[in-house]
């Protein structure tokens, strides 16, 4: 682009007229980077202030996670212990208090599936993801994660006619597990640890309401996701599969653009509320115990 603006001054103004012009092409290309929140890679950019100027925080949460992130349909507001967590990140970055972020609606929020949460936040589209994401080495490599806010295990929610007592009953059954998820890795690595002769099949479902549904038409033999989760879609015809067994520990962090200036004020924003026991009564008052 520099290139062409140089041919076109040359031909209008002349060599010194393009010299200037270079001059002011290069005063101005790290400017015009930096304001149009688009997402460069250049270290001039800053996603705070990016966010500051457009006056509100783009979360990405759930909307059918009780206790965490819910969204009630008739009154259009979410809820939860992440949905309060965003309004202390929005807090720290405006300067104002949780109160205010909260009665001023700092926060922009949008809901994800494991599918779709990394790539928003790679298009720039939302600025944080906080929405029961487990932190694991592999996703580090793509995004920054806070420290872990929450630690939850995966459970297997099964009908309660369905004749199974144990992990072992699993071989051969058809466990439905949500897209993009670290569920299928975690089930199978328990029965491997625990040396129990059982080889269940996977089935992925876009959302949670989806293998709800596979599980009440018969279309799957189990559930599988994190227990918090799975406190949502347990019902009278339902219980956990071998409750006492805990595997597949799930740290939980916000998720922030790989490099921006948001990962270290996110860290401190959370290490902030883990500390202070702030996260252990949202805990509380969500029933996340």
């Amino acid at each position: 682009m520099e290139d062409i603006s140089r041919r076109q001054f040359m031909g209008t103004l002349g060599l010194t007229g393009a010299v200037l012009a270079l001059g002011l092409a290069g005063c101005g290309s790290s400017s015009s980077s930096s304001s149009s929140g688009s997402g460069s890679s250049s270290s001039s950019d800053s996603k705070i202030q990016t966010i500051k100027d457009r006056g509100q925080l783009n979360a990405g949460v759930k909307k059918d996670v009780v206790g965490f992130g819910l969204l009630d349909t008739a009154t259009g507001k979410y809820q939860g212990m992440e949905i309060d967590l965003c309004y202390q990140v929005a807090a720290k970055i405006f300067d104002v208090s949780y109160d205010d972020a909260k009665s001023k609606d700092l926060v922009a929020f949008t809901d994800v599936t494991p599918k779709t949460r990394g790539p928003l936040i790679d298009n720039d589209t939302l600025d944080i993801i906080c929405a029961t994401y487990t932190i694991t080495d592999e996703r580090k490599e793509s995004w920054d994660f806070t420290d872990p806010y929450f630690t939850d295990y995966i459970g297997v929610l099964i009908k309660k006619s369905s004749g199974m007592s144990t992990m072992a009953d699993l071989d051969g059954k058809i466990i439905g597990v949500s897209q993009g998820s670290t569920t299928k890795d975690a089930v199978t690595q328990m029965l491997s640890d625990n040396n129990i002769s059982a080889t269940p099949q996977f089935k992925e479902y876009a959302d949670y309401a989806s293998i709800s549904s596979a599980l009440d038409a018969g279309n799957i033999d189990a559930f599988a996701v994190d227990r918090s989760i799975l406190k949502g879609y347990t019902t009278d015809d339902r219980e956990l599969l071998d409750p006492d067994i805990k595997f597949g520990a799930q740290e939980y962090g916000i998720a922030t653009k790989k490099g921006s200036d948001l990962s270290d004020l996110t860290n401190e924003v959370v290490d902030d509320v883990v500390s202070s026991g702030w996260i252990d009564q949202e805990t509380e008052t969500w029933g996340l115990l």
